[in-house]
């Protein structure tokens, strides 16, 4: 099992086991995680499971696609490590992962 740490607006942090190869957004909403919608189902069309990655992990994660980035434009709580949940493959190596999750998803 992956561990991966969701810290909600209010600093409260939501510790998850997930599966290598689940997406970091059914990992959040399959634990109940507040603040993830995932509205569209995971494929990278609504921009409801915006996360910001601790600036510790970035380096691990592949890069954004295009479909990706015009999405997070579109997001008032843009920042450098901002991504979509739905967009995250999580693998051994995120064990531990840390990600924050904004107060509004678009």
């Amino acid at each position: 099992m992956i561990k991966i740490n969701f810290i909600d607006h209010t600093g409260t942090t939501h510790e998850v086991d997930a599966s290598e190869g689940e997406s970091l957004m059914s990992a959040a909403i399959n634990n109940l995680v507040p603040g993830i919608d995932g509205d569209c189902g995971g494929n990278c069309a609504c921009g409801t499971c915006h996360i910001i990655v601790d600036e510790n992990w970035g380096s691990r994660l592949a890069a954004r696609n295009s479909e990706e980035t015009s999405l997070l434009q579109m997001t008032p709580d843009l920042e450098g490590g901002s991504r979509l949940a739905c967009q995250v493959v999580l693998t051994k190596e995120l064990n531990g992962l840390v990600v924050n999750v904004p107060e509004h998803q678009m």
